[in-house]
């Protein structure tokens, strides 16, 4: 697949994101919208009207959410370039296969993140082979898609990348405390030597990461709301997500993976 096929598309998409997905009025969104309640801010073209102007409007949730290119999938494939308002009859099973593509193809951005990764090499015919196998899966049909055991497929796959993440991290860990899962959150964690941490699931919302050094640390599911990563190292980190970049707050001295891009919204 490669990863640009694991990159929102929003020209190839029906605004899945905009109609399937339900928000609450907070502050990461300005108004309450249920499941399959089209965003007031969708324009007729399936393109958001306030795109440009989304966290000065009060929807800064938006600008955090990546569907991994699940909707140009669902949307070109899945149901072969019938979008929902031509169609009525497919939105029920459209909306509801959004959050499955989304979680298969966020299985395919670690997989194929895991290939690139050299001490891990041991384990590349079986990353390899998994690859195919959830590929194989995003081209099921509508039925069968809705039908999966997607958290199976997690396990299964959770297994392989928290062997890779052992073989990756393994050179550069010192004694370092075990934090994976923790709760850091407003933690003060300025200029840390986090080099090879275990930081998966780990709650880092509003905490100070200012200058620390995340080379090699395991970023699955870490949650950086309102992190202050400015001048933070996180060009070598592993399995982060442009999710994770974009609700954090950087600058320019943050250095990120290559895959990923520097949000707009952070200050040059």
């Amino acid at each position: 697949m490669g990863r640009v096929n694991l990159l929102a598309d929003c020209e190839n998409c029906f605004g899945l994101c905009c109609v399937a997905l339900a928000f609450t009025a907070s502050a990461d969104f300005a108004v309450d919208k249920n499941v399959g309640e089209p965003c007031a801010n969708l324009r007729p073209d399936f393109r958001c009207g306030i795109h440009q102007s989304l966290r000065k409007e009060g929807f800064q949730g938006c600008t955090v959410y990546d569907c991994f290119g699940a909707g140009q999938q669902l949307s070109q494939v899945t149901f072969a370039g019938t979008d929902w308002r031509d169609a009525p009859g497919t939105s029920k099973r459209m909306f509801a296969a959004l959050p499955v593509m989304r979680q298969l193809h966020e299985l395919l951005w670690y997989l194929t993140e895991a290939l690139t990764l050299r001490p891990a090499r041991e384990l590349h015919g079986e990353l390899a082979a998994q690859l195919e196998k959830i590929e194989l899966l995003t081209r099921s049909e509508p039925d069968a898609l809705l039908a999966l055991d997607v958290a199976a497929h997690r396990q299964e796959v959770n297994v392989l990348l928290l062997r890779t993440s052992e073989l990756v991290r393994a050179g550069s860990r010192r004694q370092k405390k075990a934090r994976r899962g923790a709760d850091l959150i407003g933690a003060n964690l300025k200029g840390a030597d986090l080099k090879g941490a275990d930081l998966r699931g780990t709650y880092l919302i509003g905490a100070d990461l200012r200058g620390a050094d995340l080379r090699l640390a395991d970023l699955i599911g870490a949650d950086f709301r309102d992190a202050d990563v400015r001048g933070a190292d996180l060009a070598e980190s592993i399995f982060l997500t442009q999710s994770q970049v974009n609700a954090a707050k950087g600058d320019s001295a943050t250095t990120l993976p290559a895959t990923l891009t520097r949000p707009s919204h952070w200050p040059s």
